[in-house]
């Protein structure tokens, strides 16, 4: 269902801080002609949490729009109280979506009944597939093995995307959630080797600006040619890396606006454009990774 390279897809602003849709209907046509696998909109990357309610239907219906049923699109459904995501989740009902993404709650930290109960919610009023989403580096909360294990026993979690980065999570998460359950990073460094090691795909920040050599690294990876995957691998890695370089979006955004993706790298407060110093190490990553 969900598999090989999707995009974090960034979410363009205009100077006035106003969505650019003509931008977003231009990233759509680039990761269709690429081959992205799928296409996640307004998730963490795509800043949803600067993002009114609005604002963030609106994304995602138009990423709908714009995709016509060419590749599947993942509505980012993720807040840290229950009722805005089960809000989201009611909203988007009938709308297209191949499936949501729900990052754990930041900030208030809930325990593991919580994060249970929370996403339980969420599935209740949700009439697609649903996408766990465990991101503690983010998030100060982390989403166990055992409680990833509890909520797949319910039909419509289908999925997790990890980015701890933790290699040794993938057998555990096998073992308790069953062949079916799919497993997706979301650590671009260590993504080629998550599916190594038995993952079925990653959820990509890097994707958005070498989404060819991603949708092919996957692919080869898909068919057990590793050799040959790694050879773009490496090709990329500086790459991997430097767009965490602050704060992402904000190196990415900045990259993408480089190579005329978007017209314009603005993000919203508290985010702010890459700094000066990070602009040539950014710049650098992506002559490496013969992207630009």
């Amino acid at each position: 269902m969900f598999s090989g390279s999707i995009v974090a897809l960034i979410t363009p602003f205009n100077h006035d801080g106003e969505v650019d849709y003509v931008s977003l209907k231009k990233l759509v046509e680039y990761h269709v002609a690429a081959g992205t696998k799928g296409i996640v909109a307004v998730g963490t990357t795509g800043e949803s949490a600067t993002l009114t309610v609005e604002e963030h239907v609106k994304v995602v219906l138009k990423t709908v729009e714009f995709a016509e049923g060419r590749i599947p699109v993942i509505a980012g459904t993720g807040a840290n109280a229950t009722h805005e995501s089960v809000t989201f989740s009611r909203l988007l009902n009938n709308s297209g979506i191949a499936g949501c993404l729900s990052v754990t709650p930041y900030y208030n930290k809930p325990t593991q009944e919580g994060l249970y109960l929370h996403y339980k919610a969420i599935a209740e009023e949700s009439d697609v597939p649903q996408i766990l989403y465990n991101v503690p580096g983010r998030t100060a909360v982390d989403l166990h093995p055992e409680t990833v294990a509890r909520l797949a026993e319910i039909e419509s979690i289908v999925a997790l995307k990890d980015a701890t980065g933790d290699l040794s999570r993938i057998a555990t998460h096998r073992e308790l959630c069953g062949e079916d359950f799919i497993l997706l990073s979301g650590d671009d460094a260590t993504g080629l080797d998550f599916v190594r090691q038995g993952g079925d795909g990653v959820i990509s920040v890097t994707n958005n600006i070498a989404a060819a050599d991603m949708a092919k690294m996957f692919d080869l990876a898909k068919d057990g040619l590793f050799e040959e995957a790694e050879v773009i691998n490496q090709r990329l890695m500086t790459l991997h890396k430097n767009l965490f370089i602050e704060s992402s979006p904000i190196p990415v955004k900045w990259a993408a606006t480089k190579m005329g993706l978007i017209a314009h790298g603005d993000l919203r407060l508290p985010l702010t454009p890459l700094s000066a110093a990070s602009q040539p190490i950014v710049a650098q990553a992506m002559s490496e990774a013969c992207i630009y």
